[in-house]
């Protein structure tokens, strides 16, 4: 059995993460603990537009994001990484300088601290020096930036085949083992 953590934070990307969440419930041996931020609830009602999908029913358990005593708050606590989709700035800023504000942050800091894959999925265009150099710290302490960059080189090139992908090179990085994405092979 594995277990991950997902951070959702205040950008836009919501239809991205919703997508990856409804994949993730379909692996078996995958459980997925959700924190949704207060800004990212804000982004979910205007990318959503009153539609009832909801990134809860994709998951095994909600953690509140004041709730500083939740599970992946604690190094104690066993899961096989985290990937914050889509990840603000002002959350990789929070990260970077180790200030755990709130517990999507706070169990980023764990997970660094604890070697474990943190994945993050910026969301910003165009990038200042500053969130560049963030980036450069969180790389430095052990993080993966992974922003959303399609793969062309599947015959598939549907928006749904390329968030799919995604989905699967983000397990990848946690080195869970997964079929949603196509493989690189010679004949392609």
């Amino acid at each position: 059995m594995h277990r991950i953590v997902v951070g959702v934070t205040g950008a836009s990307g919501m239809p991205l993460v919703e997508n990856l969440l409804r994949l993730y419930a379909g692996i078996k041996d995958l459980e997925v603990h959700l924190i949704v931020s207060a800004g990212a609830e804000v982004v979910m009602q205007s990318e959503f537009r009153g539609s009832d999908l909801s990134l809860v029913k994709h998951v095994h358990t909600v953690h509140s994001i004041k709730d500083m005593t939740a599970g992946p708050s604690s190094g104690s606590w066993q899961h096989d990484g985290m990937i914050i989709c889509p990840c603000s700035m002002s959350s990789l800023a929070s990260i970077a300088s180790g200030a755990g504000v709130n517990l999507i942050h706070r169990a980023a800091d764990v997970t660094l601290k604890e070697r474990k894959k943190l994945v993050i999925v910026p969301r910003e265009t165009p990038l200042t020096m500053i969130h560049l150099r963030n980036m450069q710290t969180v790389t430095e302490a052990g993080a993966v930036i992974a922003p959303f960059c399609p793969a062309y080189y599947d015959s598939k090139t549907t928006i749904e085949n390329m968030m799919q992908h995604f989905a699967g090179r983000l397990l990848d990085q946690l080195r869970i083992e997964n079929s949603l994405c196509a493989r690189w092979r010679d004949n392609m």
